[in-house]
């Protein structure tokens, strides 16, 4: 006999930190899904297909990427480690490994937990896997569809954990935040400060040069953050940079006093090759009370990621990808 299933699309609004919903009379517990069941690997069986996994997938995998709709598309970015986060190997370093990968661990129905803003928004479901080649190191991607809460209905930018405890993690309430007068003022301002200090030459027009400003607000602190790139005959998006330009990525976090510089990058073209860095997103990845941020970082001929994250009290870079390391 065929099973037929009825398919219904409800919305429920849900106090934060309750998993029971009272609706019409019915009760209705909301309840994460059985853990998925993959199939065992046999010992050998890499030899046999030819395929000699890294020591690699041991830990939670960050994804990032964006939403379209009810749909989202993310790519692998790689697995966490401490405040970092471990490069995916390319296939001349291990044949197949992207293959073996997507097979295993992103099977059409796999679940990923979603966060924006720094807090759990909600999760995708693996509908479709493929090849993202836009990256210098070509990334394994997923398309899903997409269940979130409703005040994070507007978010756009993505970032989720393919891990077993992320399910654990609590909802939080999602804000979306916009950058004001006074950040605008002080991106300009903590640009102003660090490019005498890095040496870069000065733009014509420091306001024309700010390529991308971001706002937000790390869960852990209260106050607000800015983040900016600034670019010298250049382009924020994947192209040939002019002979002097430069990159200069600044973060700065509001006190009493103005705001104070955080984390300055600054990138010359002829020395290390282009890599102009703007701000994704920002998740505490590892669960050790403090936010790591992401970076989206265009080059010449590709992007890559790198990200930042504090230690000791002061923000440091914590990874790139190889690629977009500067020669020698």
């Amino acid at each position: 006999m065929r099973r037929r299933w009825l398919l219904f699309a409800v919305i429920l609004t849900v106090p934060y930190g309750c998993d029971n919903v009272t609706w019409g009379g019915v009760d209705v517990r909301l309840q994460d899904p059985p853990p998925k069941v993959e199939a065992a690997v046999a010992p050998g069986d890499e030899a046999a297909e030819g395929v000699a996994l890294p020591e690699v997938l041991q830990g939670p995998i960050l994804f990032a990427g964006t939403r379209e709709g009810d749909s989202a598309t993310l790519v692998a970015v790689g697995e966490v480690r401490g405040d970092g986060l471990v490069p995916f190997p390319s296939e001349a370093e291990a044949p197949g490994f992207r293959e073996r990968f997507t097979r295993t661990r992103l099977a059409p129905g796999t679940e990923i937990v979603l966060f924006s803003e720094g807090v759990r928004v909600g999760r995708l479901t693996v509908t479709e896997t493929g090849t993202d080649n836009r990256f210098c190191v070509p990334r394994a991607s997923v398309t899903g569809v997409l269940e979130v809460t409703p005040d994070a209905a507007g978010a756009r930018r993505l970032m989720a954990l393919l891990d077993t405890s992320a399910v654990r993690r609590p909802y939080a309430r999602y804000r979306a935040w916009e950058h004001d007068y006074d950040q605008r003022v002080a991106s300009l301002n903590l640009a102003s400060e660090a490019i005498p200090v890095v040496g870069a030459p000065w733009p014509p027009s420091l306001l024309e040069s700010r390529a991308d400003i971001q706002a937000f607000r790390l869960p852990e602190t209260n106050a607000g953050t800015v983040a900016a790139t600034f670019l010298f005959d250049d382009r924020l998006s994947v192209a040939a940079p002019a002979n002097d330009a430069y990159a200069l990525f600044i973060m700065g976090t509001g006190a009493p006093s103005g705001y104070r510089s955080d984390f300055i990058w600054y990138r010359r073209a002829a020395d290390d090759g282009k890599g102009a860095p703007r701000y994704f997103g920002h998740l505490d990845w590892n669960r050790d009370g403090r936010s790591e941020i992401l970076l989206d970082v265009f080059g010449a001929e590709h992007r890559w990621f790198a990200g930042i994250a504090r230690r000791n009290g002061t923000w440091v870079r914590t990874f790139q990808d190889p690629c977009g390391e500067p020669a020698g």
